[in-house]
């Protein structure tokens, strides 16, 4: 097999940079990918608290200052100002599930590239950039920073993650997602790369949360079997010595094919009803293309 399809490497995805420079992560008014295309605004900047004042007549009333009003007994509101950047917080899933794939790239490595991308694209607007990068047993959560180095270090974090030995494939995501809730800064873009294999409760309240403060997207990754089992007969898989023994009936490849669909529409359906956006991708896909036609941004070459 060759290297680039199971794993990432430094020097691959620094060569992406050069493919970034068209992707505008800020664009507005940008319509979700196949979950019904409703209209989602992703915020063009942050908001960043400045001062605390007297309440004035036509203040929201949302930017009371609660502390204070009850420290001083006079009402007060919270002042903000525009920030010059946003944060752009970027989640990957390392877990052993994503180092899979019968055509394409291992979905991890899919991951690695569309994270990378979408990082340099961050740098090159001059945006702060930080990650997750998550395993079954935990992940690194990087601060955002500025420029080149703070790409290169998450870079670096994406190569060297390795998947958990002797977990449940479906370990390790709500866990993932409930530490992005207080590693994401209110106002940031949070991307998350993940078969999102394993999301419970537990993990859509998290997003819920994340919601609230950042605009999120849900790149959802799978591999084309994943979706859709071969024609009817008997195949065998081979991995790590290991071999499988496939009976594609068609009974088994409509329950195949319907729970996969079933677990693609419920994360469809969770960035809906949220309002955040959803990104799916095949291992088979151009990564770059799959960014510029979620963004709906028209390319240009610079």
């Amino acid at each position: 097999m060759n290297d680039s399809v199971a794993r990432v490497n430094l020097p691959g995805l620094i060569l992406l940079n050069q493919s970034a420079g068209g992707l505008r992560l800020r664009h507005s008014n940008i319509h979700a990918a196949q979950s019904g295309n409703y209209l989602s605004s992703f915020k063009g900047r942050g908001m960043e608290f400045d001062e605390t004042r007297p309440y004035t007549p036509g203040d929201d009333a949302r930017n009371m200052d609660w502390r204070v009003t009850a420290r001083t007994g006079k009402a007060h509101t919270k002042l903000y100002r525009e920030e010059r950047e946003r944060p752009v917080f970027l989640s990957v899933d390392a877990r052993a599930a994503m180092f899979f794939a019968t055509r394409g790239v291992f979905k991890y490595v899919q991951a690695a590239r569309l994270a990378a991308l979408t990082a340099w694209s961050a740098e090159h607007h001059g945006d702060r950039i930080g990650g997750q990068v998550f395993t079954e047993e935990g992940g690194v959560e990087l601060k955002p920073e500025h420029g080149r180095r703070s790409v290169l270090h998450l870079l670096q974090k994406l190569v060297d993650a390795e998947p958990s030995a002797g977990h449940r494939a479906t370990d390790g995501l709500d866990q993932a997602l409930a530490r992005l809730v207080h590693h994401a800064r209110p106002g940031s873009l949070v991307f998350v790369f993940s078969d999102f294999r394993g999301l419970g409760k537990t993990g859509e309240f998290s997003l819920m949360r994340l919601r609230r403060h950042c605009d999120v997207a849900l790149v959802f990754l799978y591999d084309p079997l994943e979706s859709q089992l071969p024609a009817s007969g008997r195949y065998r898989f081979a991995h790590a010595g290991s071999e499988l023994s496939l009976d594609a009936s068609p009974a088994a490849t409509k329950l195949h094919t319907d729970r996969f669909a079933l677990r693609r529409d419920s994360i469809a359906q969770i960035a809906r009803q949220y309002r955040m956006r959803f990104i799916p991708c095949q291992t088979t896909d151009d990564p770059l293309q799959v960014l510029r036609e979620s963004l709906r941004i028209a390319h240009t070459k610079r």
